[in-house]
């Protein structure tokens, strides 16, 4: 075996978990979604359970407005329903978004277990980082999105005046509700894929710089069309975190650029251009041996 062969093999052995015939993959698979399922459904009975709770704070931003918003008699905050069915159709509803959050640690870890006994040692540290990052990311947008909620709601339903009223369904709020969540959590990842694309290879800090104008307006213009409610404080509150997480993105491209720049290629194909074939290793490795 080559130097080249030998070397790579150490820095990405697989395990030995890895080597699994399309049979124990699928029956692994199977094991894993019953698994995830099982959790998901003990996850939504029990917010069935708390469904009072978890409307309360689900409901927070709306009845958080000034009480001309929001009362149709005596004091209580009002969402309405209009069908028979809807008060334990729209229960269900939320109970099952609060179920699929209540068992994301275990599903989650399910689709880890099932997809990092084919990742190198390598990749799965990468992996580790990328998720983490991700899931803080993920945690951060939702937040600002529920305290971002109120203002929005403020602003529109101001516009119910001189004769008119609001009635929000429950059914139409949790609509909104839901939306704002996943547009501003999803949208705060957008860094964190710029930071994996410079760290392959594939976009560069120096490109980055002069498409930094470019990027800007189409953060601004992106959170002018993607946000439910489509007011200027919601717009600016999505796209002003993205531009400064955009530019921290920016400065660990900068830093990294420069790391690779000092340390300069240590592949053993270096040396080769970009058009040229790399060299083939005649010898077998060691898994390719024919054992007699």
């Amino acid at each position: 075996m080559s130097a080249v062969a030998r070397t790579t093999q150490s820095r990405f052995h697989a395990p030995d978990e890895a080597r699994m015939t399309l049979a124990e993959h699928l029956h692994e698979l199977r094991r894993r979604i019953v698994i995830a399922v099982v959790a998901i459904l003990a996850g939504t009975v029990l917010a069935f359970v708390f469904h009072t709770h978890i409307q309360t704070i689900v409901t927070g931003p709306f009845c958080s407005l000034p009480a001309s918003y929001h009362q149709l008699t005596g004091q209580k905050c009002t969402l309405i329903v209009t069908g028979i069915l809807d008060p334990f159709t729209v229960t269900l509803r939320l109970s099952l978004y609060a179920g699929l959050l209540l068992s994301s640690p275990i599903w989650l870890w399910q689709l880890w277990r099932f997809v990092t006994p084919g990742l190198y040692a390598r990749e799965r540290r990468w992996a580790v980082i990328f998720v983490g990052g991700s899931s803080a990311l993920f945690a951060v947008g939702a937040v600002v999105a529920y305290y971002t909620m109120r203002n929005g709601l403020h602003f529109l339903l101001g516009f119910a005046s001189g004769g008119i009223g609001a009635l929000p369904s429950f059914t139409s709020y949790l609509s909104y509700f839901t939306a704002m969540i996943l547009v501003f959590a999803l949208s705060f990842e957008f860094p964190l894929a710029i930071i994996m694309l410079n760290i392959v290879g594939v976009l560069s800090a120096e490109r980055l710089k002069r498409w930094t104008r470019g990027i800007l307006f189409g953060i601004f213009a992106f959170a002018a069309v993607a946000t439910p409610t489509q007011d200027p404080f919601t717009m600016l509150a999505l796209a002003v975190p993205i531009s400064l997480l955009y530019f921290g993105a920016y400065g660990v491209a900068v830093m990294h650029d420069r790391r690779v720049a000092r340390r300069g290629d240590t592949s053993p194909y270096a040396h080769l251009a970009d058009d040229e074939l790399s060299p083939l290793d005649d010898e077998p490795a060691d898994d390719d041996r024919v054992s007699p």
